[in-house]
């Protein structure tokens, strides 16, 4: 879809591409695949100083993916609600306008730092590293980066996130990790939400959507949830909480110094 519709080009990278950017000018000229390619590089590189950022501070950047609707910032909601007094979370919304989620969110004490895309139908690296300007890292457990609903385009695009969560909605079907492949290709979790609807939308089958998801070839777990009634979201809590120690243990070894077996041990500044 970006790849027609020009939506590659957003807000915060059009400076590469306009008169004196640095993909101002082609091989020929005129080339957009040229282009195309460069812009995806350079998200790319962008995406790389994002993850070195997380890193260095010991946080565990989530993206969220879904279709429009799928319940994305009722499970920021519900999951703020069950660790907001032991996790530090920040959260960055991508929506095209409004901020109306991002309001959600700083209701519940957490920070929400807005991104509106405008006409771009994903969030790019571009986008994320600006809102890190006003986020500070330290002392933060997570972030999560809800991004555009869409099941297209935002899979194409590394934002420096350590992990994908897709969430695919009882009311959507269980036929859509079969007709979205590349975004639940790139899920290392699947929540299927909303699960209080299955007595009623009892078309939908979980073991269908497991069966489309293993079909891709993707290991990733599976976990029905509803954020509405809570039920299933202690295992979504026990992953998020196993994916947190795994950074925070990746981060110590780094900063180890070697032969001081107690550096692993302090705490990351």
């Amino acid at each position: 879809m970006c790849d027609t519709c020009g939506c590659n080009v957003t807000h915060a990278n059009a400076h590469l591409v306009a008169p004196g950017g640095k993909l101002s000018k082609t091989g020929g000229g005129h080339e957009a695949v040229s282009v195309l390619r460069g812009l995806l590089h350079e998200n790319d590189h962008a995406a790389g100083h994002n993850r070195s950022h997380f890193d260095r501070h010991g946080v565990l950047a989530v993206n969220l993916m879904s279709a429009p609707g799928a319940g994305k910032t009722l499970l920021l909601e519900s999951t703020i609600a069950a660790l907001g007094g032991e996790l530090s979370m920040a959260v960055i919304e991508g929506d095209l306008e409004t901020e109306n989620d991002a309001q959600r969110i700083r209701a519940r004490g957490v920070e929400a730092i807005q991104i509106t895309t405008g006409s771009a139908c994903h969030l790019d690296a571009h986008m994320v590293h600006d809102a890190l300007h006003h986020l500070d890292l330290a002392g933060l457990d997570v972030v999560f980066i809800e991004n555009v609903g869409n099941l297209v385009c935002p899979a194409t695009f590394d934002l420096g996130q350590h992990r994908n969560v897709v969430l695919l909605s009882v009311p959507e079907g269980d036929d859509k990790p079969a007709k979205y492949p590349v975004m639940f290709r790139a899920a290392d979790l699947v929540l299927l939400s909303k699960c209080d609807l299955l007595p009623v939308l009892d078309d939908f089958k979980p073991a269908a959507a497991r069966h489309h998801l293993q079909n891709l070839a993707n290991p990733a777990p599976v976990f029905e949830l509803s954020a509405k009634s809570g039920a299933g979201m202690g295992r979504w809590l026990e992953w998020l909480g196993r994916e947190i120690a795994a950074v925070r243990q990746a981060t110590a070894a780094r900063n180890a110094v070697p032969g001081d077996t107690a550096s692993a041990a302090r705490p990351t500044p």
